[in-house]
């Protein structure tokens, strides 16, 4: 069974102990094309879920970036590491099975 959890707004998460690696979808990347421009928080600023912490950009489109989960950007990941400080909020999360047919009905 896979350890990444998914958002409606097509990023993944992955715990690890304390901290929740983020990172773009696979379905999102393809749509999106290239990947020329990604915007994303300071390290030390603090996330809040379903709110916009930047945006990612391509030649054929643009589009705004929500965390997943609220907390502190720590480190380095794919999109970036961050210190959780609300687990309830992976409840809102739904598995990569899930996040398979959602993409998969599009």
């Amino acid at each position: 069974m896979s350890q990444l959890r998914f958002s409606g707004a097509h990023v993944w998460v992955r715990i690890d102990d304390d901290f929740a690696v983020l990172g773009l979808s696979d379905y999102l990347q393809d749509q999106m094309g290239d990947i020329t421009t990604l915007v994303l928080p300071d390290l030390g600023d603090v996330l809040r879920a379903k709110r916009r912490m930047g945006h990612v950009e391509s030649d054929d489109a643009s589009s705004p970036l929500e965390a997943p989960v609220s907390g502190e950007p720590y480190g380095s990941g794919w999109l970036g590491k961050v210190r959780l400080e609300d687990r309830g909020e992976l409840e809102d999360l739904i598995s990569e099975e899930e996040y398979a047919e959602l993409t998969t009905e599009v």
